[in-house]
């Protein structure tokens, strides 16, 4: 079952995360419905709370970024081995240089725009099984992981866009948040107009 993705202004997106039971039915069903949402909106990435959970679940998968011709025949490997699910990520480091990249989010549609991140992340977190793992990551998968990181934290990547930046973006964000933006997939706005 495909979920609604939620826009920007809705408050949960600006929720940090509480942690869950992988073990729970619920959760397991849960995740299957993200990932099918996921790929119904073409994402890499896709976190609870842009569903409307306020959990500490978030799911990935930066196949896609394989296609790209300036990564190395390893970092192609990684990102198409790359689907995951990542519950009650805790992070642990970030470091090396900040990277610009440009991203986008579902939650956000039509907007994108350069973010700096620090080179590599390591997390502390459950996969769907409810095994640990501490794990550090690079590149683009580094990137997407971050970026969906975030969001459980109740973070969004135009948070990180200097002030003016996010001054020239505010009309086009006040018309997603009343659903004045077309998207192939389904969301719930915060103050859409009737």
């Amino acid at each position: 079952m495909i979920l609604p993705i939620i826009a920007y202004g809705h408050p949960i997106l600006r929720k940090k995360g509480v942690d869950i039971d992988p073990a729970s039915p619920e959760w397991q069903t849960f995740i299957d419905r993200m990932f099918e949402t996921m790929y119904h909106a073409k994402g890499v990435g896709l976190a609870a709370p842009q569903v409307d959970k306020a959990v500490r679940i978030f799911v990935i998968d930066p196949s896609p970024f394989a296609d790209r011709d300036d990564l190395s025949e390893e970092e192609k490997a990684r990102l198409r081995e790359g689907k995951r699910v990542f519950i009650n990520a805790r992070k642990v480091k970030e470091e090396g240089p900040e990277i610009a990249f440009e991203e986008g989010c579902l939650s956000i549609p039509g907007i994108y725009e350069k973010v700096k991140r620090p080179a590599t992340i390591t997390l502390e977190y459950l996969d769907r099984e409810g095994n640990k793992h501490v794990e550090t990551f690079d590149g683009l998968m580094a990137r997407v992981i971050q970026h969906e990181y975030d969001h459980i934290e109740g973070i969004l990547f135009t948070d990180r866009l200097t002030p003016l930046k996010r001054r020239l973006l505010r009309k086009k964000l006040d018309k997603i948040s009343r659903g004045e933006v077309r998207t192939e997939y389904k969301m719930k706005f915060p103050r859409k107009v009737r």
